[in-house]
């Protein structure tokens, strides 16, 4: 399947446009995972714990965007747009979402 952040194909006609789909992914940060983000902003440099998460829930994420458009009979999905947010009272939960259009094109 055809994922894309722009609204057209090139060198395909969209031939049926089959609505938005989403996948959606809400993680949490533990205790560990957070200490050792914490060491890393004391001392400087990238916190590859923090990282790490947001890598994998973005591809669940777009997984899940894709299974959704799969069954739906899509061939692509075009527009893709991905958003982050963080959720709960420390915000110790990490929300990421990936939206597009599912398409069929010939």
């Amino acid at each position: 399947m055809l994922l894309t952040t722009t609204p057209s194909l090139e060198g395909k006609q969209i031939t049926e446009y089959l609505g938005v789909v989403f996948g959606e992914v809400v993680s949490g940060v533990d205790f560990v995972k957070d200490f050792a983000a914490g060491l890393s902003n004391f001392f400087g440099g990238r916190s590859g714990t923090y990282e790490e998460e947001l890598i994998r829930a973005r591809e669940q994420a777009m997984q899940e965007m894709q299974q959704r458009a799969h069954q739906m009979g899509a061939d692509a999905v075009v527009g893709i747009d991905i958003d982050y947010e963080v959720l709960g009272t420390n915000n110790g939960m990490l929300m990421v979402t990936a939206c597009g259009t599912a398409v069929r094109y010939r």
